[in-house]
């Protein structure tokens, strides 16, 4: 059985290493252009996620920081903390530099013999090859513009800063997010002595992030910052999940609003879903075509497209709070998080999604 994998990025080596594990084989095609390694990226994995890939895909537990309390401050409450989430003592997620996952998936992946990287231009010549599905995760490809253009988007005409910070040593074992007038800012601890930040800010005008991470700053001596990097935010939600024997996977199917950090654990549930449909076919002897296709978008499409408004539900209330100077979404927040039951359905949401 042969799977061709579009795309080199986070999303498609995860899942190829996925399908190489269960026997397939599987080509892993870019364009001939190289990505700019982005080193100050870093993905949050919920507890729940991060025991599926390290026992489904690739043990990573070297690569990962583990968080044991998440923090929710408002501005608007002057800077009060409205959610405090922890559970006892036990880790509630976990945070990897991004560039890390990705150069040790590729160094294991290149050692399979079942895998092979290609670098070619993605054309017309990949849908006349032989491969019993087609796996795409790129945004600008041919077969993205020929098959997947009609999506549900929403623009948030909002930037995301990230950078990294250097401190003095530390616990670091505290997440921390602040709902500021200008939009959430995030501290995630990626090892004793340093951690990300994610600033998403409305309006495209830019910002000097240094500044404002000293301004919120409240816990760490810090020692040096990186320069930021910057990219757009919006919602999307692709229409059709696949066309054929070809499926579309990873932000490609659904982006989300960085603020809950969900969105690589939306993939990672993606991924587990295919995998077990993958699995009770190999397992009966049956042969991967575009029925498992059909089978992925039934059990996964509604799923992800009430978790995405989700998200974008918590970002829309927050940001109406703060045009409108109101105070009350922020008490209710803080009241409703004093309940033990609702505090750890919120905890079970963000670790396993929504489950039916």
């Amino acid at each position: 059985m042969n799977v061709c994998i579009l795309g080199k990025g986070l999303t498609s080596l995860t899942l190829a290493k996925s399908l190489v594990n269960k026997g397939v084989c599987v080509d892993i095609i870019s364009n001939n252009r190289d990505n700019k390694t982005n080193y100050d990226r870093t993905i949050g994995i919920s507890k729940v996620n991060l025991e599926f890939f390290n026992k489904e895909i690739l043990d990573i537990n070297k690569l990962s920081w583990n968080i044991d309390k998440i923090e929710i401050y408002s501005e608007n409450l002057d800077n009060e903390r409205i959610l405090n989430f922890q559970n006892n003592g036990n880790k509630l997620f976990s945070v990897i530099k991004n560039y890390e996952l990705i150069n040790h998936l590729t160094k294991k992946l290149k050692k399979e013999k079942l895998c092979k990287f290609k670098k070619n231009l993605v054309n017309k010549n990949i849908l006349t090859q032989s491969y019993d599905l087609i796996i795409n995760c790129e945004f600008s490809n041919f077969i993205t513009k020929k098959f997947f253009t009609k999506r549900l988007i929403k623009n948030y005409n909002n930037y995301a800063y990230t950078t990294i910070i250097r401190h003095s040593k530390t616990s670091n074992n505290k997440a921390i997010q602040i709902f500021t007038s200008r939009g959430p800012l995030a501290f995630l601890p990626i090892s004793k002595s340093e951690t990300s930040v994610v600033y998403s800010v409305s309006g495209n005008q830019k910002i000097d992030l240094k500044d404002l991470v000293r301004f919120y700053n409240k816990s760490y001596n810090i020692l040096h910052i990186n320069n930021s990097s910057r990219f757009e935010l919006q919602m999307s939600s692709l229409r059709n999940y696949y066309r054929g024997n070809i499926l579309a996977f990873g932000d490609l199917l659904h982006k989300i609003h960085p603020l809950a950090g969900q969105g690589f654990n939306m993939t990672l549930r993606d991924i587990k879903i295919f995998s077990d449909i993958i699995q009770k076919r190999l397992n009966l002897g049956l042969s991967l075509d575009k029925s498992v296709n059909d089978e992925f978008e039934k059990k996964s499409k509604h799923v992800n497209y009430i978790f995405s408004n989700g998200i974008d539900f918590i970002y829309e209330f927050f940001n109406f709070e703060s045009k409108t100077k109101s105070k009350i979404f922020s008490k209710t927040v803080k009241i409703l998080g004093k309940n033990s039951y609702l505090n750890k359905g919120f905890i079970k949401i963000a670790d396993n999604g929504f489950l039916f």
